[in-house]
């Protein structure tokens, strides 16, 4: 944790508006609207809920079967 980049770390200050005048705030511009907007249709979190369960199951009985 020495080498932390003081451009990535948390300040505490409000995050910016999404930006609607590229041109005159080019050096800090804010978010843009379809990063902020965008809909999370085709996400992995709906088949991460289904796999990890499994997986840890399958684990499980790996587990104790090795174990006996």
């Amino acid at each position: 944790m020495e080498n932390i980049d003081p451009k990535h770390t948390e300040s505490g200050e409000a995050p910016k508006p999404i930006e609607k005048d590229y041109e005159s705030h080019k050096e800090d511009p804010g978010p843009a609207q379809p990063a902020v907007t965008e809909k999370d249709e085709n996400g992995a979190g709906s088949v991460l809920k289904w796999i990890i369960p499994i997986a840890v199951v399958i684990g499980l009985i790996v587990w104790f079967a090795m174990k006996k």
